[in-house]
């Protein structure tokens, strides 16, 4: 073959091997779009499905930190008995019962989220336990110094409940 003979089969060759890479770069380009869409759709259709059950779930955590809100517990949660001891057991009881109840809420909220839940229901508890070690003798009086104390700060329950409705606000962004 002479060089003119390859210069020709170059010149023939070369619109051929133009074409190809074009239509390469544009099927990829194309199943990369699909690819995406086809997420978005799935996306899409699992955040129709999971965000009922997501609010639902802060739902229920809401009502968690609504009852163990300190001047809600005592009112709901009325001593058995004169022993302070005894009923700060109780209450103590309910927050821990109420919290095993929803436990398995986490799994719908973030972790941020859940840890803040967890730091409410521990600083209820605590407050409890530092009312109770006061000088009371009665568990009426201990109801009484429990709210007491809680009047004047902000409870734990309200803390966590703001974030979560800080929360809710990202799911509709």
């Amino acid at each position: 073959m002479s060089g003119e003979g390859i210069l020709q089969m170059f010149g023939f060759l070369l619109p051929a091997v133009v074409t190809g890479v074009v239509a390469f770069y544009f099927f990829k380009l194309h199943t990369k779009n699909e690819d995406g869409r086809r997420r978005f759709l799935l996306h899409k259709d699992s955040q129709k499905d999971t965000i009922p059950i997501r609010l639902q779930a802060y739902e229920r955590m809401a009502l968690f930190l609504e009852r163990i809100a300190i001047p809600s517990l005592v009112v709901r949660v009325a001593p058995k008995t004169s022993d302070k001891n005894a009923y700060e057991s109780l209450l103590i009881k309910s927050i821990e019962t109420e919290f095993e109840h929803n436990l398995s809420q986490q799994i719908y909220m973030t972790d941020e989220c859940w840890n803040v839940i967890k730091a409410a229901k521990s600083a209820t508890v605590q407050m409890i336990r530092k009312a109770a070690m006061s000088e009371t003798d009665s568990a009426d009086k201990l109801r009484e110094d429990i709210l007491t104390e809680t009047m004047e700060k902000q409870s734990p329950s309200a803390t966590a409940l703001s974030y979560i409705k800080k929360e809710i606000g990202y799911l509709w962004e």
